[in-house]
Formats: C-alpha cells, structure tokens, sequence
C-alpha cells in the first residue's frame, strides 16, 4: 500500500490530522491497535478550550458539538468554605471553554473519516516504523492475520504515552523533561444531574477536590488520593463522604447518585524533544503528558496536529519545508506555556506537605488570584486557551 501521511493512533490527535489533511486534498491512512468500541467509549477530558472548537468548526466536525456541548464562561475556586468565580470570558474578550467529552469528540471524526471513505484500520497489531530518515518511510503491522506494509511520505505519531513512536526517535536523540508529582486523581463518573452550573476547584486541608461533569445527566468528580492507594479502599459511601467534606460552601449541596465508573490515576508531566526525526513526527500524548488540573491534555495534541496539518499543507503545495522544520521548536514553546499553567494549577490546588508555611502560602495565593483582575486574567487567559499564532 502506499500514501501520503500515514497515521498511528486513532485518538483525538490522530483522527483530527486525518480531517483537516483531508480536507486540504491530502491523503492519509488511520492505524489504531484498539477496536472501534473501546476507542469510542474510553472516557478521558472533557473540557475544549476556544481553540479547539475554532479548528473543530473549521475542520467541518462541530455538528454535534454545537448541539449538545455546553458552553461555560466561567470557573470556580473554592476555599476556606466559599466559592470565588473567575469571570473568564469576560476577562478574555468572550472567550470560553466546552463541556463536551473526549469520546464525542472521537466519534464525530470516526463519523467524518467514514462518511469521506477514508482508510481507518482498527485492530491492527505489530505496527512498527521502518526508514524514517529517509524519503519513503514505512510502517508495517498485521492487519486480519495477514502482514501489511504502508509507504509514506510522512508519518505521523499520535499512538500515545506507551504507544511505539516515540521509542522510534532513538533514545539517545530524545530529551527527556518529567516530574511524578506525589498524589494522584482518584475520578468517578455518576449518575446523577451535576451540582454546580460551572466547573468547582477546591482546595481543602484534607486534599483537592474537583467538580465536573460530562452531560446535563451526568457527573464526574476528583478527590486527591496517594497515587499508590487501591481503589478497593474506597468504597461509594466513603467517595461521597469526602467530596461533601472538601466542596462544603454555605447555602450549597452536592446531589449523590449512582457511581458508574471510578479509578485512580497518578499524576506526572512529561516532554519528550525533538518532536521529529526525519520524516516521523510525534503529536499529543506520544511527546507530551500534562497534569490533569489544567484541562489541557486534549487541547494540546489539537494544538500540535493543527501546526503540523499547516505544515504539511505548505509542503504539498509549493515544496516548502519551513513549517516542517520548525514543527518541534513551534510545538514545543505552547507545550512548555501550558506545563506551567498545569504546574501552576496544580500547586496552587492540591495539598502539599502539609505544613503550616506551604498552607499560608497557597491560602495567600489563592486570595491573590481571585482579588486581583489582573491575576484572574492571567489564569483566565491560559484556562481558555491562549489565541494561536
């Protein structure tokens, strides 16, 4: 077989590459290891900023999105038992975030790439990348039980974390930035309306909590937890019990229902440069891991697949390879603009030591940005997603 891009991965990051190049006249090939269900199900963000949903507009996708995404000008902090609200499009000059899952996103592109009859093999297994230096790379996987070999001009890799893209950049090209921060999100999905109109930050001295939700129906709630701790130690009654304790505010309560799905997950950031070696580039997940208190996991990989989409549309047309070859460096300066964010989150929210001293601290940091406009803007500004070049 042969293509122009071929593509590993069939998530947010590798799906939208196939749209937009497809709808530049581009041609492309999906590989994605998962079958079609799990990939359209697995529940993960659930919060677009702005320029997410321009580019889904854009890429002809927001169909859905714009019927049943919901639409939040503002977020909560909450502390010492009240909520302080940051204004953030009104900060932002109408700027905004989306309540609209992960998995919907997914579908609508899968729903895009089929309606275009465009190649997108789930299932596939073996995938390995072959001459990445050179002018024709090549991917191999089995697909069906029998052997397969796709030649490229490009490949993409957006398989992921643990995907095999990244270990093909060679470990001795690779700078590897990380931290393992020490807790980690304790999340559950519930069957129950949500209780706040926008998303709650809450930091209390037992731990963060965070309120959320997926749908007018549906819930999804955060408790900090030791990374190592089972989720067998956490029965329902003890989940709900908790969350009342750490979102507590006067004159509001939180509505209980069915728990429906719930696990612990560690939290780390991660960066991974160069995002290129030759003709292989890397995108989301394979490069880069947030923390998830800033919401900017999804809206990052969008990020890089838009820059490289841009790219590799210049390329085609006139030859020209500055976009390529800037690829890492433009990718990298917003993948570093949004670690800080998320750090600066995540630190301002979560319990630390434990100490007196880093307990003043975050109570005056917390003070700080919801008093001064020009602090709340500041978050508001990256919370919203900071305008593209």
């Amino acid at each position: 077989m042969r293509t122009q891009v071929g593509i590993i991965g069939a998530g947010p990051a590798g799906l939208m590459l196939a749209q937009l190049l497809h709808r530049e006249g581009i041609e492309s090939v999906v590989l994605e290891a998962r079958d079609r269900e799990y990939v359209q199900q697995r529940v993960r963000a659930g919060v677009l900023e702005q320029n997410t949903v321009d580019l889904l507009r854009a890429a002809g996708v927001s169909e859905r999105l714009d019927r049943e995404g919901i639409v939040h000008h503002g977020i909560e902090l909450r502390f010492d038992g009240a909520g302080h609200r940051i204004a953030m499009s009104d900060l932002t000059g109408g700027r905004a975030i989306w309540i609209y899952g992960q998995q919907e996103v997914v579908k609508d592109l899968i729903a895009a790439r089929e309606a275009a009859g465009a190649p997108l093999r789930f299932e596939v297994s073996g995938v390995d990348v072959h001459d990445v230096d050179g002018e024709r790379p090549r991917i191999t996987y089995t697909d069906g039980g029998a052997a397969r070999e796709l030649e490229c001009d490009v490949i993409a890799g957006c398989d992921g974390f643990h995907g095999i893209c990244r270990p093909a950049m060679g470990e001795e090209r690779l700078r590897i930035a990380e931290r393992e921060y020490p807790f980690g999100w304790l999340g559950i999905l519930a069957d129950v309306a949500p209780s706040t109109d926008e998303l709650i930050y809450a930091y209390h001295e037992r731990g963060f909590a965070m309120h959320s939700l997926r749908s007018p129906t549906l819930s999804r709630l955060y408790l900090q937890v030791d990374p190592d701790e089972s989720i067998d130690a956490w029965p329902d009654d003890r989940i709900w019990e908790e969350l009342h304790r750490r979102l507590a505010a006067d004159g509001w309560s939180l509505r209980e229902g069915p728990i429906v799905e719930k696990a612990i997950t560690p939290m780390r950031s991660f960066v991974a440069a160069p995002m290129r070696r030759g003709r292989l580039f890397l995108a989301g997940d394979a490069a880069h891991i947030v923390p998830p208190t800033g919401a900017k996991g999804l809206n990052l990989a969008i990020n890089d697949v838009r820059v490289l989409a841009e790219a590799l549309t210049a390329w085609y047309a006139d030859g020209s390879t500055t976009g390529l070859d800037a690829y890492s460096d433009t990718c990298l300066q917003r993948v570093w603009r949004v670690q800080d964010f998320s750090t600066f989150m995540t630190t301002l929210l979560h319990r630390g030591s434990g100490d007196a001293f880093d307990d003043g601290l975050q109570r005056a940091r917390l003070r700080y940005v919801t008093s001064s406009e020009p602090a709340a803007r500041s978050l508001a500004e990256n919370y919203v997603g900071l305008p593209t070049a």
